[in-house]
């Protein structure tokens, strides 16, 4: 099977099972996705979206967070990974929205990076689910599901991942097929786990013809 005919299955199949695949992290606008994104590392976003409904309702955009001190948005986050680190973070990404764009979340990876707390794989989710920009953010869902399916090769780095997925994915699929990738991997495709004889991809999975005897 070349790769051309690997990814074309794969974009076939998600599109006949999830054609609307989205993040499961709540939110109403880009400032409350980009609070919600940061706080999701190492962290998932069921505990994530027990939190923040808290946080929204007392800063609900940047202005309001950019007045928090750390002592009253600790207590709002504590129960998340990472707590002392992500109130800084988002205290600081706030404050720079207010100083360099406006209050507003650019839609630019380049620019995005420049906030406190936000990597490349925060910077590709925000721009892909808001502005469905051909960005995929390579968390280790993303990077674990397309190394077994055999959509990426010898990837050492999410970066690596990234550049091989974004060369034959078909551009218009970008953007969904993150969501495809992590939600395959948070719920059949696991990484201790594997619900081999449910998953719909067993044609192509290079993962199986490996390790599962037929």
């Amino acid at each position: 099977m070349t790769k051309k005919e690997r990814y074309r299955f794969f974009t076939d199949y998600f599109l006949e099972h999830a054609p609307d695949a989205e993040t499961e992290l709540f939110y109403d606008d880009p400032f409350q996705l980009l609070v919600a994104v940061i706080l999701s590392a190492q962290c998932t976003d069921k505990r994530v979206n027990m939190t923040t409904p808290h946080i929204f309702k007392k800063y609900p955009d940047a202005l309001a967070m950019s007045k928090a001190t750390v002592d009253e948005l600790f207590p709002l986050i504590k129960s998340i990974s990472y707590p002392n680190n992500k109130t800084k973070h988002l205290i600081g990404m706030a404050n720079m929205l207010l100083e360099k764009f406006n209050g507003e979340v650019p839609m630019n990876v380049e620019e995005l990076v420049q906030l406190p707390g936000v990597g490349r794989k925060t910077a590709n989710v925000i721009t892909s689910v808001i502005d469905n920009q051909p960005n995929m953010a390579v968390d280790t869902h993303v990077f674990r599901v397309s190394a077994r399916i055999g959509l990426t090769t010898n990837a050492k780095t999410p970066l690596a991942a990234e550049k091989q997925l974004i060369q034959y994915l078909p551009e218009p699929y970008v953007h969904i097929a993150h969501h495809w990738l992590i939600l395959h991997g948070r719920y059949i495709c696991t990484a201790r786990k594997p619900r081999c004889s449910e998953c719909g991809l067993n044609g192509i999975c290079k993962y199986v013809k490996k390790n599962i005897k037929s």
